[in-house]
């Protein structure tokens, strides 16, 4: 089975209160879980790993044996793809934990979409730090 994560982690002040966003959806584009996470005080892109890492396991719970990984973070998904390099420290423990957890599937692949393309996601994000404050 193969399904499509949409991710997104956002920060209100980098660094600032932080969440993620996921939506999973099946091939048919039926939305299998939908969901955010308060992170506390992190970076955006400590958020945006969370994220893809979060629906990583969640799309194992889900029985996927093959994922697409859609996210906004250009930087993220780079790194994920190995073009670029995780030089930041923490961020490196973050790219191992992700790594590992698509080492599960058999197939993975990361794409980049635009912000405006990834409203769901987006609006987990919010939705999460809309609370917090």
């Amino acid at each position: 089975m193969k399904l499509t994560i949409f991710t997104d982690g956002g920060a209100r002040g980098n660094p600032g209160p932080a969440a993620t966003g996921v939506v999973i959806k099946n091939e048919k584009g039926k939305t299998l879980a939908s969901y955010g996470e308060y992170l506390g005080a992190q970076t955006n892109n400590y958020a945006e790993y969370s994220a893809v890492i979060s629906g990583l396991k969640k799309a194992k719970e889900l029985g996927a044996v093959e994922v697409e990984c859609i996210m906004d973070s250009e930087l993220v998904m780079k790194q994920m793809r190995r073009e670029y390099k995780v030089k930041e420290p923490t961020l490196q423990k973050l790219f191992i934990r992700a790594y590992n957890a698509a080492s599960q599937f058999k197939k993975v692949t990361y794409k980049h979409t635009r912000r405006e393309n990834n409203k769901a996601a987006d609006a987990e994000v919010n939705k999460i730090l809309d609370k917090q404050i």
